[in-house]
C-alpha cells in the first residue's frame, strides 16, 4: 500500500444522523464526505455493512455479501415514487436523534420497504436484472435463506424443518415456488442497498475520498453462507459445529471470549485454492476501496473451542492457512489494498505473517501508556507502514478513556503529551488527536466522537456485553464547518492534507 501522508475519520453509517432513526445513504451522508472534504481529509472508514442479527453487531451478519437494508434511504425511494412522504413519516423509528432504537426500526422498516418492492416494476427494470445475475452466486441463497427464516418465525436454520435445513432438492424446489415474492423482495432490498451505495462510493471518490470497509474474519451461525456452503466450516454430518471461535482466558476475562462462530475448515479452502476466499474479498472491492480484516491473527492461528462449551476456557490454539491464503488472493486480484487488524496479544509467527503480507497494521493511542513496560503502540515506536488510531469501535472515547486512566499510567500518559491538565474535553481529545496526527503512520484515523470531545456517551461498544451497543448516534449539525476548519488545519500541518 502506498504511504503518502493521509489521514480520515472512522464514522459508522448507522451514526449519520437523519430523521429515520439510524443512518441512511441519503442526504446526511453525501454531506458528511462534502464535511470530510472540507476538511481536507481522504479516508472515510466504516463498520461492516452486512444485515445485523440478535445484538444489532455489524460483525454478526445474516451474509457476509449482503448489506443492511436498514441503509436505504426512504427519500430515495419517495423521489423514485415507490413511497409518499407521508407514509415514510407514518412509522415510528425512534424518538431520540442521537440514540438508535433498534427494535422500533426492527418493528416499522420492512413494513415500509415492503411497500416501496410492491411499487416496483423489476421485471422491466434491466440493472435489476443484470444485478440479479452477477450476484447469483450469494444472492439466490441468501434471499431464499431470509424467506425461509421468516417461515419459522425469524429461527436460524438449525430451528427449521430437517429437509429444508440440509437442503434436500425437492424442498429447495418447494420452498423457492412457496415464498417466490418473498424472496423477491430481498433480492430487491439489495439491489437498492447496492445502487444506492455505489452512488455514495462514486460521489466520495470524486471528491479524492477512499473508503475504508470492514470485514469480520468469521461468519455468523445463524447465516445463509453457513447454510448454504457447511463443507465450508468444521462442521459435522448433521450441519452442526464442531469446534468454534473465541479466546482464551486473559487478565481481562477469567473464562475467556466465546464469540460462539463456526470456524473454517482450512483444509478445504487450501483445496479449491481458497475460491470462497478470493469471492469474498473480491466483492468488498467492489464496495470499498480499502478492506480492514478483522482479527488477523486467526490466519496465523486461531483458538478453537468444542461446540456446546459453556465458556472458553477449554479451547486449543490450530495452525491457520497462513500466507498461503494471501498468495491466492493476489495471484488472483492483485496488490489489494488490506489493512491487517493486529490488535492484542502477537506471536512471533503472525508478525511474521503480517510483515510478510505487506499489508499495514494498527497502532492505537489507548493502548500505548502502560508504565510497566515500553510499548509498541507509543508513536515513536512505530513505522510508516502502518495506520494510527486514537481508538477504534472496540474502545471508549478518548475523554471517557483518559478519565479512567490512573496513577503512574495517566502520568506517563501527561509526560508523553508535555502536559499537566486540560482546559476541556475537546482540548484533552485534540491532545491525542494530534499525538496521531503528527506519527509517522502512513494513515491516521480518528474516530468522529474524538474531534467532538465527546465522553463515554458516545462509546460505540464494549467488546462481550450485550444490550446498549452500537447505538450512538451524531446530532445534526454537529460536523460544523467551524470543526472543518479546525480539522483542516491540524490536518494540513501535520502534512495529511488531501488538496
Amino acid at each position: 500500500m502506498k504511504t503518502d501522508r493521509k489521514s480520515g475519520i472512522l464514522m459508522p453509517v448507522a451514526s449519520l444522523p437523519g430523521k429515520y432513526g439510524i443512518g441512511t445513504f441519503g442526504k446526511e451522508s453525501y454531506r458528511f464526505v462534502d464535511m470530510l472534504s472540507l476538511s481536507g481529509q481522504s479516508l472515510w472508514q466504516i463498520l461492516p455493512l452486512g444485515p445485523t442479527s440478535y445484538g444489532d453487531s455489524p460483525y454478526q451478519s445474516f451474509s457476509t455479501f449482503a448489506g443492511n437494508p436498514y441503509f436505504i434511504d426512504p427519500e430515495m425511494l419517495i423521489d423514485e415514487g415507490l413511497l409518499t412522504r407521508g407514509e415514510a413519516d407514518a412509522y415510528d423509528f425512534g424518538k431520540k436523534t442521537d440514540v438508535i432504537d433498534y427494535e422500533k426500526i426492527y418493528n416499522a422498516r420492512y413494513q415500509m420497504l415492503r411497500k416501496a418492492y410492491k411499487r416496483c416494476d423489476l421485471a422491466s427494470d434491466r440493472g435489476y436484472a443484470k444485478f440479479a445475475r452477477s450476484n447469483a452466486f450469494w444472492l439466490d441463497d441468501y434471499a431464499l435463506y431470509m424467506a425461509v427464516k421468516d417461515s419459522f418465525g425469524g429461527a436460524g436454520f438449525t430451528g427449521w424443518d430437517e429437509d429444508i435445513r440440509k437442503r434436500d432438492k425437492k424442498a429447495l424446489v418447494i420452498y423457492k415456488e412457496k415464498y417466490a415474492e418473498d424472496i423477491e423482495f430481498y433480492k430487491f432490498l439489495q439491489y437498492k442497498f447496492i445502487v444506492q451505495w455505489k452512488a455514495l462510493k462514486e460521489y466520495a471518490n470524486n471528491k479524492g475520498i477512499k473508503i475504508i470497509g470492514d470485514i469480520p474474519i468469521y461468519v455468523a451461525f445463524d447465516s445463509a453462507d453457513t447454510w448454504a456452503g457447511p463443507e465450508l466450516f468444521q462442521f459435522d454430518e448433521n450441519g452442526y459445529p464442531t469446534a468454534v471461535a473465541g479466546c482464551p482466558p486473559d487478565a481481562f476475562s477469567a473464562t475467556g471470549q466465546l464469540w460462539g462462530n463456526p470456524l473454517y475448515d482450512w483444509d478445504y479452502h487450501k483445496q479449491t485454492g481458497y475460491r470462497w476466499w478470493i469471492n469474498r474479498i473480491r466483492h468488498c472491492f467492489s464496495l470499498y476501496d480499502i478492506v480492514r480484516v478483522d482479527h488477523f491473527r486467526g490466519f496465523d492461528e486461531y483458538y478453537s473451542i468444542p461446540y456446546g462449551d459453556p465458556t472458553a476456557e477449554f479451547g486449543k490454539w490450530k495452525k491457520g492457512p497462513g500466507f498461503g491464503l494471501f498468495k491466492a488472493i493476489r495471484e488472483e486480484l492483485g496488490d489489494v489494498d488490506i489493512i491487517a487488524e493486529d490488535l492484542g496479544y502477537l506471536t512471533d509467527s503472525v508478525i511474521k505473517l503480517v510483515a510478510r503480507t505487506g499489508y499495514p497494521g494498527m497502532k492505537v493511542l489507548q493502548f500505548a501508556f502502560d508504565s510497566r513496560e515500553e510499548s509498541d503502540y507509543l508513536p515513536h515506536n512505530y513505522t510508516s507502514n502502518s495506520v494510527c488510531y486514537t481508538g477504534t469501535h472496540d474502545n471508549d472515547t478518548i475523554v471517557g478513556w483518559f478519565g479512567t486512566l490512573k496513577g503512574k499510567d495517566r502520568k506517563l500518559a501527561l509526560d508523553y503529551l508535555d502536559r499537566t491538565d486540560f482546559s476541556s474535553d475537546r482540548d484533552l481529545a485534540y491532545s491525542f488527536i494530534r499525538l496521531a496526527m503528527g506519527s509517522v503512520s502512513g494513515m491516521c484515523i480518528i474516530p468522529m466522537q474524538d474531534w467532538l470531545g465527546l465522553d463515554s456517551r458516545a462509546r460505540i461498544n464494549t467488546p462481550s456485553t450485550l444490550g446498549g451497543n452500537w447505538m450512538w448516534r451524531m446530532k445534526s449539525g454537529a460536523f460544523s464547518k467551524t470543526l472543518a476548519g479546525r480539522i483542516r488545519r491540524i490536518t494540513t500541518v501535520y502534512g495529511r492534507c488531501n488538496d
